[in-house]
């Protein structure tokens, strides 16, 4: 298991429970990120507290459970990104396709959820 979910007033926290985000875990997050979209909440804020790296097959997983959170008419955002994932997003430009906020606070506080 990669995703611990915890269900909030009108949202889902998605958790990664992992700290390497890899080859190794990407179909299963994919998999996982699926199941997580299918409950239908209009907003999914994914936690990566615990994650100190991501390589680029798990970044891609993360680029497709975005489209189909979208096709799904759901909002994917992600929050407690490590200074050098999130310096990565931007420096691949992914900070201007995915919201990014630095606590499930701020992103609940920002979005008004």
């Amino acid at each position: 298991m990669i995703l611990e979910t915890i269900a909030g007033n009108g949202y889902l926290l998605a958790r990664i429970l992992i700290a390497e985000a890899n080859l190794d875990v990407a179909p299963s997050f994919k998999t996982e990120m699926t199941e997580v979209v299918d409950k239908g909440k209009k907003w999914i804020i994914l936690d990566f507290k615990n994650v100190t790296y991501v390589d680029s097959s798990f970044l891609g997983a993360l680029v497709s459970s975005l489209k189909y959170a979208i096709a799904k008419n759901e909002e994917l955002v992600l929050v407690e990104l490590h200074k050098d994932i999130h310096d990565l997003l931007k420096l691949i430009r992914m900070d201007k396709v995915f919201k990014i906020y630095k606590s499930e606070q701020d992103a609940l506080q920002t979005l008004g959820i």
